[in-house]
């Protein structure tokens, strides 16, 4: 079943209010089987939004609308309902007591304005607000309308409870059970354009299959990701017909798939560090300590960490990890030899397993033709193996740093598992 969310507010039409309450309505409904085709903003306009309406309201099962329930004059959602479906409004007493004995508890006096929270379009069912003043409604398709209108509050904390309940006691049962299931698989390494022309052949087929399965590949900066998503009437049967769809992309697409079970690089190469029985130490510069930072974000990696130097200056890299200056100035700052010896002597001066050097040019500014902005330079030194790589990075300065420590902790994964 196809599912339309539309959020109301002028608010969200502007840089300072993100809409969060779509993402978590979308997760509750593909839960239990329903496909959100679109997610709309639009502003507080009653004639905006009444239009709206009637367009979702013809193309899709469900319309799931929040925010707009207030009592103010820019609280339009109701008005724009009963334009949309040529009905009246009008005032539920019971609702109207309700939110009067709010405010007697509160030892407030409710306001005029707070009645038009009580004006409800004819034919719709009240869903209760435990947590404020706007009820939710319920409108069944009518003979011009063919699909189903849920109207939310838009705070948060008032919406997330009446949606559990609407999702358990009315949308659930229209579903039999079944559910959209997802995987994503997360690969870095290469480009969006190789992982798709490897993956899709294997894709493909799987809508087709007993259980379909549908594939989205998304290109982010430093990765890949091949999102699955499976229509099933159970968990039991979506699951394997998943397992068996990343088998199949994972022996396809090798050890650049680096996480099946949505686990951050850092926590894989932690995990792997730690099964290894490894400690680590960097010795960074044009990331800045980003490289440090990203593994301690995991709880528990004092386990493998033992610490890490920013050496930003020749000097620093001279002085804190040993780099010979007579290197700096044969090779430049940014080149193999150094990246490798910082490696060395970061690994030395902590003690630590394994040794890892970064350096490279962030820019915007600092890139020569020989070195353009984005060449970086990574050494990853573990027992009498050493692994040096020089990577081409495009993108702004957070960007290049980003990337940068990307690739030196996917050149560490790898190593750890044997695969160079």
């Amino acid at each position: 079943m196809n599912a339309w969310i539309i959020a109301v507010g002028s608010e969200l039409l502007t840089p300072f209010r993100v809409d969060t309450n779509s993402l978590l309505i979308t997760d509750r409904l593909n839960a239990i089987g329903f496909k959100v085709s679109q997610k709309s903003v639009v502003g507080d306009d009653a004639d905006s939004l009444a239009t709206l309406l009637t367009r979702a309201l013809a193309s899709v099962d469900l319309v799931v609308c929040t925010g707009g329930l207030g009592p103010t004059a820019d609280d339009v959602t109701r008005d724009a309902v009963s334009r949309a479906l040529g009905v009246p409004l009008d005032l539920d007493a019971e609702i109207l007591a309700g939110i009067e004995a709010r405010f007697v508890r509160r030892g407030m006096v409710m306001s005029a304005i707070n009645r038009r929270q009580a004006l409800v379009p004819y034919g719709a069912v009240v869903l209760e607000n435990v947590n404020g003043t706007a009820p939710g409604l319920w409108l069944e398709p009518t003979l011009s309308v063919q699909g189903r209108l849920v109207l939310l509050p838009g705070p948060p904390r008032e919406m997330t409870p009446m949606l559990e309940a609407l999702v358990r006691e009315r949308l659930a049962p229209l579903t039999g059970g079944g559910g959209l299931f997802r995987r994503v698989l997360k690969i870095t390494g290469r480009s969006e354009s190789d992982v798709d022309a490897v993956a899709q052949p294997i894709y493909g087929p799987w809508r087709a299959r007993p259980v379909p399965i549908e594939t989205t590949i998304l290109a982010v900066f430093g990765q890949v990701e091949l999102h699955l998503t499976a229509a099933a009437g159970s968990r039991a049967d979506a699951h394997e017909a998943l397992d068996a769809a990343v088998g199949e992309l994972v022996a396809g697409l090798g050890p650049s798939v680096y996480s099946v079970d949505g686990r951050t690089l850092e926590a894989v190469v932690g995990d792997l560090l730690r099964a290894s029985g490894a400690t680590v130490a960097a010795a960074e510069s044009c990331t800045g300590g980003l490289v440090m930072s990203r593994l301690t974000d995991v709880p528990g990696s004092s386990d493998y960490v033992e610490g890490g130097v920013v050496c930003y200056s020749n000097r620093s890299k001279t002085e804190w990890v040993g780099v010979p200056d007579a290197l700096i100035a044969e090779h430049g700052a940014v080149s193999e030899p150094v990246a490798r010896a910082m490696a060395e002597g970061v690994r030395h001066r902590a003690g630590s397993t394994i040794g890892i050097g970064v350096t490279g040019i962030a820019g915007p500014g600092g890139g020569t033709p020989d070195k353009p902005v984005g060449t970086v330079c990574i050494a990853v030194l573990m027992h009498d193996d050493v692994r040096v790589r020089t990577v081409r990075l495009i993108g702004n300065r957070e960007q290049v740093k980003y990337q940068s420590a990307q690739a030196a902790l996917n050149l560490l994964r790898l190593m750890l598992l044997k695969c160079l």
